[in-house]
């Protein structure tokens, strides 16, 4: 711990870095820059501090007390007096300095916790909801977590992991819990308890020290090839994000979030939870994907961040209504017309995409994809009615932003270009101009958790190798076309990118899923590209009708839209199998399938 004058110097130094940070934005000249009030902000406790000041009586959260309940509103200076009360008895419980981890369904618990534990405590050590006792505790260890906060659905698993004693825990917090026994703490105790503290002259938490070049944060990633790696993030990692990111898309204080996506990913931590906090703008929590519909229309949102499933399932059942009351041509047209008619400044959508809209809220203005490539169309379908709908880029390591198309000039095709203090370039791009897309920014991660050896490998004289592929066009935008560890090398030495195939292949209204791969001749002397396919059954029967085909048949269906596909490629794309799962394909925690998986290739 530095002296009382040495940390207000190391704080002025910051402050000069953040001012900096904010005037180099203020002065860019990249014209897709087109907001320029990202204020300097240090750290997360200064972000959420300086939020607090000037949102003070704004919602900054919209929870429920009980599933299927009213939303109820928290206000942004009740929230921080929640998170000085819960990191003030957590350092009161002998926490200073350690590593907490917080797990469990999105929640307001949840992002108190991180905060408390980020903002002066020690340092958070998100977990992933979805991974299995044994690999939750692998992690556990790995980490030397010392106290987990954690859900209900969680604390069977970790009383028994603390129990077994071949861990680091040595603290249990109960999000839910009603009251505080000898084994489990109820978090709102500990909250009330410190806001006591606090009132009793406590100021340990609130007077911390922050490094932000300190590992703050350490998040383990879910590799489709099931290594997970510790990615050490820093206070500096996150408030360059904070600060470059809304300076290509306009976010407002009366802006409202959707928080879907898991938080113990760093997109959504960052850009979901952390972002809409340092712009004074509000978090409404959904239920859980079957309440999407039914939460959107309750917290009636403006900003909506997703992945492909999520936005291409809302997109489908959108045209499968349309289709079903018989105005698909209707709508058709109408959408035509207004093409046209809003390049004239008249926009027909309040009048006719009014019931379409309601399935977002009826407030949507944006919608952002990212974690994989989405089908351009969706993006432009759903700009179509009226909500802009946009592709961004992003990995764990850069905490996660690497591009985003600005909300100006979006390219549906490209995941869009780089911000502003951040740079990106294609290393050893070859003929067709696709090489290695490199990141470089004070957002990028001080490493992998000790793994010297896996760091040297992505991090080289300040540029971080994402181990993705692309190619740049001469405006900037970036355009994703697989990842270098799935090509398939050829037996005559062509690159094929599967992630193309499986683009095409996405685009047939039947195919819910594919996995293209290569596997070796029965000569040996060529590589035979196969894609693997989940049908759809409710889409396919709305093709072809109620009766019951064979398999043979439904491949012979297949065949035809394979054989559309291969008459557009090269003859070393071509695929020449096909194989029908009756299975959805084993993934990670992500929901990404793992390619390497060798169940993945089979039937």
């Amino acid at each position: 711990m530095l002296s009382e004058a040495d940390y207000q110097k190391q704080k002025a130094q910051n402050r000069a870095w953040a001012e900096h940070f904010v005037e180099t934005i203020q002065n860019s000249a990249d014209p897709t820059v087109k907001y320029r009030d990202s204020r300097p902000i240090t750290d997360i406790k200064d972000m959420l501090e300086s939020s607090c000041r000037e949102f003070a009586e704004n919602t900054a959260f919209l929870v429920k007390d009980k599933k299927g309940g009213e939303y109820r509103p928290i206000k942004y200076k009740e929230a921080l007096a929640d998170v000085n009360g819960l990191g003030t008895a957590l350092i009161a419980g002998g926490l200073k300095g350690k590593r907490i981890s917080v797990i469990g369904e999105n929640s307001y618990q949840w992002a108190v916790s991180y905060l408390a534990a980020v903002c002066g405590t020690g340092i958070i050590v998100p977990l992933d909801k979805e991974l299995s006792p044994s690999e939750l505790k692998q992690i556990v260890q790995q980490a030397e977590v010392s106290c987990v906060i954690f859900d209900a659905k969680h604390e069977e698993t970790f009383r028994r992991m603390k129990k077994d004693g071949d861990t680091s825990i040595e603290v249990l917090i109960a999000m839910d819990a009603k009251d505080s026994t000898s084994e489990v703490f109820a978090w709102k105790d500990l909250v009330e308890s410190g806001k006591n503290m606090v009132l009793t002259g406590n100021r340990e938490f609130m007077e911390a020290q922050i490094d932000i070049d300190e590992m703050s944060i350490l998040l383990f990633t879910s590799g489709t090839t099931g290594i997970s790696k510790g990615v050490m993030l820093s206070h500096r990692n996150i408030a360059a994000d904070l600060m470059t990111a809304p300076t290509v898309l306009l976010v407002k204080p009366t802006d409202m979030f959707f928080s879907l996506l898991p938080l113990h990913h760093t997109y959504e931590c960052t850009a979901g939870f952390l972002m809409p906090l340092y712009k004074g703008a509000s978090i409404a929590y959904c239920e859980g994907l079957k309440y999407i519909v039914k939460n959107l229309s309750e917290a009636k949102p403006t900003f909506f961040l997703g992945v492909p499933a999520v936005f291409e399932n809302l997109y489908k059942k959108i045209w499968q209504n349309v289709r079903k009351k018989g105005k698909e041509d209707l709508l058709k047209r109408v959408i035509k017309i207004n093409r046209k008619t809003k390049k004239i400044g008249i926009d027909l959508g309040n009048l006719f995409f009014k019931e379409i809209r309601a399935l977002f809220g009826g407030r949507m203005r944006m919608v952002i994809c990212g974690g994989a490539a989405i089908n351009p169309a969706v993006l432009e379908g759903i700009q179509d009615f009226g909500i802009m709908a946009l592709q961004g880029y992003g990995l764990t390591e850069a905490a996660p932003l690497g591009a985003l198309n600005p909300d100006t000039a979006p390219n549906s095709r490209s995941i869009g270009r780089k911000f502003p203090c951040f740079d990106i370039k294609i290393e050893n791009a070859g003929e067709d101009g696709i090489g290695e897309i490199c990141l470089k920014g004070e957002n990028i991660m001080l490493g992998y958790y000790e793994r010297p050896d896996l760091t040297a490998e992505v991090l080289r004289d300040g540029w971080f190798y994402t181990g993705d592929l692309g190619y740049m066009d001469q405006q900037g935008y970036v355009y994703l076309t697989g990842r270098k560890k799935n090509v398939i090398i050829t037996k005559n030495g062509k690159n094929v990118y599967p992630e193309e195939l499986e683009y095409y292949l996405s685009k047939v209204p039947y195919i819910q899923e594919s996995m293209v791969w290569g596997r070796e001749s029965e000569s040996g002397e060529d590589t035979v590209i196969v894609a693997s396919v989940v049908i759809n059954s409710e889409a396919f029967r709305e093709v072809f009708g109620e009766q019951e085909m064979s398999d043979e048949e439904i491949i012979a269906q297949l065949w035809k839209e394979v054989d559309k596909i291969n008459l557009e490629v090269p003859f070393f794309k071509k695929i020449k199998a096909i194989v029908l799962r009756k299975e959805e394909f084993e993934k990670n925690s992500s929901k990404k399938i793992k390619r390497f998986a060798e169940g993945n290739k089979q039937e």
